[in-house]
């Protein structure tokens, strides 16, 4: 069974020390599903819904990638990083539902997994703040890591 990296020999918090880990491009890719319902997705035209706060959908592209940047001053242990790309995409797949792509790439020593989740929440995030006025039904089901390679131990899902 692993140990917990991100504690030291006294049990205590620590953000683990990266300077021996080489430089190479990493990249993660999460994937968020939300139930919209069908009276805000019948609001879509085009794959988009301008409100008067805006297009929901640029503006929460726009706030996940704010989000990745910000992952580190959210998540304690998650070390501030050079972001080489952020790119979000989100599907409408069916009469309720959408889906968040959120794939984050660097080159460096540390992976982006947790910019990639926060991304994909945010934009989930946005989407519902900008829609609540039309439905409160809304609903972040699964937020779940798709893709992790570049780092010792690369993820398929």
């Amino acid at each position: 069974m692993s140990e917990f990296s991100h504690l030291n020999e006294k049990n205590n918090p620590k953000m683990v020390n990266v300077s021996d880990k080489k430089i190479t491009k990493r990249t993660a890719i999460a994937k968020a599903t939300m139930f919209l319902g069908k009276e805000v997705i019948t609001r879509f035209t085009s794959d988009e819904l301008i409100t008067k706060k805006g297009p929901v959908f640029q503006t929460a592209i726009i706030a996940g990638i704010q989000g990745v940047k910000k992952t580190s001053e959210l998540i304690p242990m998650c070390h501030p990083l050079l972001i080489n790309g952020v790119d979000i995409d989100i599907n409408i797949i069916d009469s309720t539902n959408i889906e968040v792509f959120c794939e984050v790439t660097i080159t460096g020593k540390t992976g982006v997994e947790m910019e990639a989740l926060t991304g994909a929440n945010i934009t989930c995030l946005t989407i519902y703040d900008m829609c609540k006025s039309i439905s409160q039904e809304m609903v972040i089901k699964e937020v779940k890591l798709l893709v992790k390679t570049g780092g010792k131990s690369d993820i398929n899902n």
